[in-house]
């Protein structure tokens, strides 16, 4: 399975439809507190900004939640789940565990899930191969990942038989299937938020064009035909 496509359908399909919206929010935030931090001696970017919030803005970006360990293990699982390829850089260039730093410090709910999961992760890790998620070869992690990424079993006969795939998660993986789901929907809103996601997705946005009049097809088809004036003032660029 091509984990970036799958991701990718995700994002532009039903994926956290509030939390892409909330952290469209959150990247103007932290534009906005770069910016009053830029200019911290003049009032150009603080007209609309209450002492409150900046000092709140200000301490989200100073604040750190996530440990060194586990911002490490986050940076190893956010760039399994998106990975670079011919396209476009992995989760990890496009800075996906700073977003997740942020998330969890704007969005405390986020807080216990994740470090929970965490844990969760490297005692799996410990116990299989006495050595933390971190420390583990790919080929380990990977082991462990896909017992918490695909808890849907899809059986080819019910598919045939019009039978919806049930879900089976194998015993104790129960915390590691939440913990991923939130992470995957974290690390995919923040990298389809980023530059390099907007792109990956080939989005082009509002660009200026120019419109060079009907085609002369059209035109012939129904008789019709510009006017010198027309054409000199109205469809030449």
């Amino acid at each position: 399975m091509d984990r970036r496509k799958s991701i990718k359908a995700l994002a532009v399909g039903t994926l956290s439809t509030g939390l892409l919206l909330d952290a469209c929010k959150l990247a103007d935030k932290k534009k906005e507190t770069a910016e009053v931090k830029k200019d911290a001696g003049g009032t150009a970017g603080n007209l609309d900004r209450q002492p409150e919030e900046k000092a709140r803005d200000e301490k989200e970006m100073a604040d750190k939640f996530f440990t060194e360990h586990e911002m490490e293990t986050i940076a190893i699982l956010s760039g399994i789940i998106i990975p670079a390829d011919e396209v476009s850089g992995s989760a990890i260039d496009a800075k996906v565990p700073d977003f997740i730093e942020f998330i969890v410090k704007d969005m405390p709910q986020h807080q216990v899930p994740m470090r929970g999961g965490l844990r969760w992760l490297d005692i799996q890790s410990m116990k299989r191969f006495e050595k933390t998620f971190k420390e583990a070869d790919q080929k380990q992690r990977l082991e462990i990942v896909d017992d918490i990424a695909y808890p849907v079993v899809m059986d080819k006969k019910d598919l045939d038989k019009g039978i919806k795939p049930t879900k089976k998660i194998k015993p104790g993986m129960e915390q590691g299937v939440a913990f991923f789901n939130l992470m995957r929907n974290l690390t995919a809103t923040g990298f389809y938020t980023s530059e390099i996601g907007v792109k990956d997705l080939g989005y082009m946005g509002n660009r200026p064009n120019k419109w060079n009049g009907v085609p002369d097809d059209v035109l012939k088809k129904y008789g019709l035909a510009y006017s010198e004036k027309e054409l000199k003032e109205c469809v030449s660029f």
